[in-house]
């Protein structure tokens, strides 16, 4: 079994934790291959990386499972780096939260020889994709999480049209709006007032920033819908933000998010599910009085 390892290159405290990972692979007789500016980081660290070392230069690698080591930031640019490759993510949490990297430090030894021995699950996780009308997406166009339309450089608001599927439209003004995926519903769009939604759910949820207006409220929607975001701005232009991989756009330019044609696979533990998770991680249904 081949491992694809990627991290984060700021977690210095933790990095040291890896080398339980790099202990397991060989013990179990398996290989890896390590994204470069991570082994890079991790050299400069003083972590100890088994040679001979395969490192990855670029999106074309070839590996059975990929590990990030770091919070789900680091999980989301792993993502983007395996991209349509039939590739399911270890996400192994090195940050704080992590919704989508459930596996600690301390279970490392115990999740590896579960996959070395095939006894995991994988939750199949739905991505949506932008696309620009009227101008280009240089950044890698899938997200995981969200997709998020939001003010430049102005402390002015701004009024967005949102229309769904060619029929319905909602006029926001706002600073922002978060189309955001079920795995994403725990991420910057639960932080504005988004609602929690099972991974596996069928779902988009449109989640305004901000708004100017108290009935403007998040709004759950078929994952088959296509929205078409235009953008009205003092500025001339906006942001989108692609799992947080921002870039700057005309507000000529119309954006259209839709479910994307191919879904990315997150390994978890068996004996570990979405709402254990929402319990470990907001202390969900727990009385702090005790």
């Amino acid at each position: 079994m081949k491992f694809a390892i990627f991290g984060n290159k700021h977690q210095t405290s933790k990095s040291k934790s890896i080398e339980r990972l790099f202990d397991v692979i060989l013990r179990n007789n398996d290989i890896f291959a390590i994204d470069r500016p991570f082994y890079e980081f991790l050299v400069s660290e003083g972590v100890a990386v088994p040679a001979p070392v395969e490192l990855i230069d670029n999106d074309d690698f070839v590996a059975d499972i990929a590990v990030s080591f770091g919070g789900d930031g680091t999980l989301l640019r792993t993502a983007s780096r395996i991209g349509r490759k039939p590739i399911p993510i270890l996400g192994i949490n090195a940050g704080r939260l992590g919704f989508l990297t459930t596996t600690s430090n301390d279970d490392i030894d115990f999740i590896l020889e579960k996959i070395h021995c095939g006894e995991y699950d994988t939750e199949e996780r739905s991505l949506i994709e932008a696309v620009a009308d009227g101008g280009d997406i240089k950044n890698y166009p899938f997200a995981l999480n969200e997709i998020a339309v939001m003010k430049h450089d102005s402390s002015s608001m701004m009024t967005l049209e949102a229309t769904i599927n060619g029929v319905d439209k909602i006029t926001y003004q706002a600073d922002g709006l978060i189309v955001a995926t079920p795995s994403g519903s725990t991420g910057y769009s639960l932080s504005v007032g988004g609602p929690i939604i099972s991974p596996v759910a069928d779902v988009l949820v449109l989640t305004p920033i901000a708004p100017h207006s108290l009935s403007a409220r998040p709004i759950v929607i078929d994952d088959k819908s296509v929205v078409e975001i235009k953008v009205y701005s003092r500025s001339s232009n906006f942001l989108i933000a692609i799992d947080g991989r921002n870039e700057s756009c005309d507000d000529n330019v119309k954006i259209t998010v839709r479910k994307a044609g191919y879904k990315q696979v997150i390994i978890r533990r068996k004996e570990h599910s979405f709402i254990q998770n929402l319990q470990e991680k907001l202390m969900w249904g727990t009385d702090i009085r005790e």
